[in-house]
């Protein structure tokens, strides 16, 4: 219960830092003990906040990352100071690219010793400058909640982590604090201006085409987008890696952009004239070629509505870049465009060349997933997983190939349904993020597709799972490989491997021996009752799939490598020439 401001109070500094906490409504906090903030950690069990003892600190902030995203709202996350606090920065920066939400923690050196190479001192604000919205260092104890309240606001505000550092000795001490209840950013639509032309663009448009991307899923705005796209008739697009943020099922729903998205999306969007980018940032990786199609529009006229304002037009030329918010946005135009013309009638040629286009690639989809036999094929394993999946389920992706691959494979009907590492890529993002997003949602089945690569960087939370008795099921890709980079090297380099073939033990016998289940599925018929089985359990689970190494992705991006020229006779074997 989020408490109502009662006036400045008498307290340490330990309480009111927690008090804040729970002002913000924070019952949550993933971390590793440690000594800098061990005094206000003491308070938590008494102020309703569970905190979540994790085996790797990167791990942490991946949980508070996939808890923002399905709740909509920020947790903390934090570390002892120095050792712990650098182990956040890769998932603080796929959380910054992610746009989610989140307070970080960073307990420091004690003030009056900074500088003199103590135990654990580094100097932590420099390392997150360039991925957090904001940081601050708590510069007296008395101002406590004042600036953890403003991180809070600043968070939710600009949709990204935010870092507050504290001295470990300014726990301490008694002061007068003032605790407020939470503040929410209320954003409007945008420029009126900007959005009568938008509209005008819209109404005009004879092809008109919505991409949906991740602040559409933030605003809540699903329902508002969708009524958009049916007074319009114009296929909607997912963004990439945001396939939640249009249900799949809808008839204008044509899937997503990017690696591994939709040829329908594809083929449709490089026909429109107007193009309305929705909370979306178009991000250069997601609408670079795929599947041979170089798709997007050179001639369409681009829309682009963000609520950060730093991102539009960055990427893309455009005609109109509105800063807003995506709900308020898509409902402003319905009803602009509703004052013009109420009784607009849905375009009858323009439906049946969506629904030709969906059918036809999802026939080309289904061959591509055909392939029977052993050892398992990887698409053929995604399309069994896939028709399995309850519909409410909560799915994150790690970056390895068959992981990207799954791209085509994910369908969802309602937002926060799926979690990916989006453009920071890194491995080991899947499971811990899995697992705070099972905390958020633990009515809903929660799985993660990781790569056997990345298996290795997060695997140890298994035992988290097991001692915090949280039920992830977890599909980890066997096939002893890096693939993304195997697949390099077979193109470019030869077929000559270095560094990318692995050499796995059991995954499955891990996971029994740290407590958890382990089911290894070796053909195509055990797919499909290992997923039932793993989510029928209620138990901390490892699905380990033997898939083909042989059957890789394409390269995610053709145009970064080249064929190797060497000059020195002792290299002169390895030229592309040779």
């Amino acid at each position: 219960m989020v408490p109502e401001y009662s006036g400045p109070t008498t307290m340490s500094a330990s309480e009111a830092f927690v008090e804040q906490l729970v002002a913000e409504g924070v019952t949550l906090v993933p971390g590793i003990v440690g000594s800098a903030y061990m005094d206000a950690l003491d308070l938590f069990p008494d102020a309703g906040i569970r905190f979540l003892p994790v085996a790797h600190e990167q791990n942490a902030a991946h949980m508070a990352d996939g808890y923002a995203r399905v709740t909509g709202r920020p947790t903390a996350v934090v570390a002892q100071n120095g050792p712990g606090i650098t182990n956040f920065v890769t998932a603080v920066t796929a959380a910054y690219w992610a746009h989610t939400p989140m307070v970080v923690i960073t307990p420091s050196a004690g003030s009056a010793g900074v500088g003199l190479g103590g135990f654990q001192e580094t100097d932590q604000l420099p390392i997150f400058s360039k991925i957090t919205k904001w940081q601050v260092q708590v510069n007296r104890p008395d101002r406590m909640s004042e600036l953890l309240r403003r991180a809070f606001y600043v968070a939710k505000a600009e949709n990204g982590p935010v870092q507050v550092d504290i001295p470990r000795d300014y726990f301490y001490g008694t002061a007068e604090y003032d605790i407020y209840p939470s503040a929410e950013l209320r954003r409007g639509p945008g420029d009126a201006e900007r959005l009568r032309a938008a509209a005008a663009l819209l109404a005009n448009a004879r092809k008109p085409v919505i991409i949906a991307g991740g602040g559409v899923v933030a605003a809540d705005g699903v329902e508002e987008v969708a009524a958009l796209a049916e007074y319009l008739t114009a296929p909607v697009a997912n963004s990439y890696l945001h396939n939640d943020s249009f249900p799949y099922s809808h008839r204008l729903a044509v899937g997503p952009l990017g690696y591994q998205g939709s040829k329908a999306a594809m083929r449709l969007i490089s026909e429109a004239d107007v193009v309305l980018a929705l909370g979306c940032r178009l991000n250069p990786f997601g609408t670079l070629p795929q599947h041979g199609l170089d798709y997007w529009p050179s001639d369409a006229k681009i829309i682009q509505i963000d609520a950060d304002h730093r991102r539009l037009g960055l990427t893309k030329k455009i005609e109109l870049g509105i800063c807003g918010d995506a709900k308020s946005s898509a409902a402003e135009l319905i009803r602009l465009l509703k004052a013009e013309q109420a009784d607009r009638r849905p375009d009858s040629h323009r439906l049946a060349r969506i629904a030709d286009e969906k059918a036809a690639w999802a026939d080309e989809l289904e061959t591509w997933s055909s392939r029977s036999g052993e050892p398992i094929s990887p698409r053929r394993a995604l399309s069994l997983i896939r028709d399995v999946l309850p519909q409410d389920a909560i799915v994150s992706t790690d970056i390895g190939n068959i992981c990207s691959v799954s791209n085509s494979y994910l369908h969802f009907e309602t937002p926060r349904s799926f979690l990916a590492a989006m453009t920071f890529g890194n491995c080991g993002y899947a499971y811990p993020t899995a697992l705070g997003a099972k905390l958020a949602a633990p009515d809903r089945p929660v799985l993660s597709y990781v790569g056997d690569g990345a298996w290795g960087m997060s695997l140890a939370e298994v035992m988290t799972a097991v001692r915090e008795d949280i039920p992830v099921v977890s599909v980890v890709w066997n096939n002893k490989q890096w693939g993304a980079e195997k697949k390099n090297q077979v193109i470019w380099f030869g077929d000559r491997y270095v560094g990318s073939n692995l050499d796995n033990p059991d995954f499955a016998e891990i996971a029994r021996a740290m407590g958890a289940n382990g089911i290894t599925a070796s053909t195509e018929d055990d797919i499909q009752p290992a997923i039932k089985e793993a989510l029928d359990s209620g138990r901390p689970t490892v699905v380990q799939v033997h898939a083909d190494p042989l059957e890789l992705g394409d390269p995610f991006r053709r145009d970064a490598m080249r064929y190797p020229q060497r000059h020195l006779d002792k290299y002169a074997h390895l030229s592309a020439n040779a």
